[in-house]
């Protein structure tokens, strides 16, 4: 079988493997991007059916590229997202190859570079990108046994409250996506419980702008790693219904039943902690932080804002929040289905080198592996807070380039003074 040679093999193709490509090629360095599925595939099959993306079009894009027939504050929906990469890798001739997936990656010994085996040949790459993202395995903590009588999906699997037998549904996670499913879900007439942890709640919009613009001017994008204590926070944020801030308060008011955190489960009933109050609490103090933040900036900077009293009104405590329930009974609330909104894992196991850590987490320097010659791209906080949304991974990718095209030039010079002749 012959072995296709390239200097450097991008494994994915979505938002950070055309990324790559364009950075790449602006760099003038050979290469070859690898899909298994179509260009960008989890915006399409990966996300359920009214998603949209969390932040504006002016910001959430490539800056070679305008989402079309859009205004810039609007929020792009999941297929139009998924076509906004496929035009941008046309509009930058990427060289993408879908429908072959990597199997195996192993260093080659005696001489430089990586075999590469995929589903459709073996190639040898000089330098690979893994650019498969944070969305990889989705989790489904061990809680709840699967002959509880009750559907266990995660987010991932969920497409809309018609999928889901009758019945209450349970949301597990409260970051942006449990919220916005358990939102979805309530106004289309279910009974919902929301088991909600430690978050952050940013406004949508405040002062006429919205909470992209504020982090980017307050330098909250550009940090190099989460507060102590953060690693495990998510962000309850939605562009659902042209954007509007998650506010768990008015959730609750409207019917959701809002639990702590949710740590076991034994007769049928699941034990929840009592930490609802100090979650919620936490979350409502982040938020007023920010307008803090944004007020400050603006006085200091003289900028005409409108100033927006209203945003610091808080609703009133619904029932669940002022008496908790700490064991829930799920056939009792008739809970047919329990949607599992707890994130992903990552799975390099077709990487065959000592480039991870003991939780299987990549080692790495900005994307620059400790194994030379592999990079990483889209990792949560790869450089920074930003790393993981689409502008932020073309930036990544724009450093990641560099460092590659480095790394050429010592083999370049290598291989030159190789060809001269040596001094007697």
């Amino acid at each position: 079988m012959a072995v296709e040679k390239v200097d450097t093999l991008v494994v994915g193709a979505g938002q950070a493997g055309i990324a790559m490509s364009e950075h790449l090629t602006r760099a003038g360095i050979p290469h070859l991007v690898l899909e298994r599925d179509r260009i960008a595939e989890r915006w399409r099959s990966g996300r359920w059916d009214s998603l949209v993306a969390n932040g504006p079009a002016w910001h959430d894009r490539f800056p070679g590229m305008e989402f079309p027939d859009a205004g810039p504050d609007a929020f792009i929906g999941k297929e139009a997202v998924a076509d906004y990469f496929v035009a941008y890798a046309d509009q930058i001739k990427a060289p993408v190859r879908c429908g072959v997936e990597v199997q195996d990656l192993r260093r080659n010994q005696g001489r430089p570079g990586f075999t590469v085996t995929t589903s459709a040949g073996v190639i040898e790459a000089d330098h690979v990108v893994a650019a498969t993202g944070p969305f990889q395995v989705p989790v489904i903590p061990a809680v709840i046994p699967q002959d509880a009588g009750v559907a266990q999906i995660h987010s991932s699997a969920y497409r809309n409250p018609e999928q889901l037998a009758p019945g209450a549904v349970l949301v597990i996670g409260a970051g942006s996506s449990g919220v916005q499913i358990a939102d979805e879900l309530n106004r289309s007439g279910r009974k919902v419980y929301l088991s909600v942890g430690p978050h952050d709640r940013p406004p949508r919009a405040y002062r006429g702008r919205d909470f992209c613009w504020w982090l980017g001017v307050l330098g909250k994008w550009d940090m190099a790693a989460p507060n102590p204590g953060t690693e495990h926070v998510t962000i309850a944020v939605s562009g659902a219904r042209g954007g509007e801030t998650i506010d768990f308060r008015r959730l609750g008011n409207q019917g959701i039943t809002l639990l702590g955190r949710t740590e076991g489960y034994g007769d049928g009933s699941l034990s929840l902690a009592p930490d609802l109050r100090e979650n919620i609490d936490r979350g409502d103090a982040n938020y007023l932080g920010l307008l803090d933040e944004a007020d400050a900036y603006a006085t200091r900077n003289g900028l005409d804002l409108p100033t927006e009293p209203a945003a610091r009104k808080r609703e009133p405590d619904p029932g669940c929040l002022t008496d908790p329930i700490l064991a829930l009974d799920l056939a009792d609330a008739g809970i047919t289905t329990v949607i599992w909104a707890t994130g992903f894992v990552a799975d390099y196991g077709w990487i065959k080198l000592d480039a991870f850590d003991q939780n299987g987490k990549p080692r790495h320097q900005r994307g620059v592996s400790v194994e030379r010659g592999i990079f990483f791209l889209g990792l949560p906080w790869q450089s920074r807070r930003g790393s993981s949304f689409i502008w932020g991974v073309w930036h990544d990718a724009r450093h990641i380039a560099e460092q590659i095209a480095i790394q050429r030039k010592y083999m370049d010079y290598h291989a030159q003074a190789a060809r001269q002749p040596q001094d007697a």
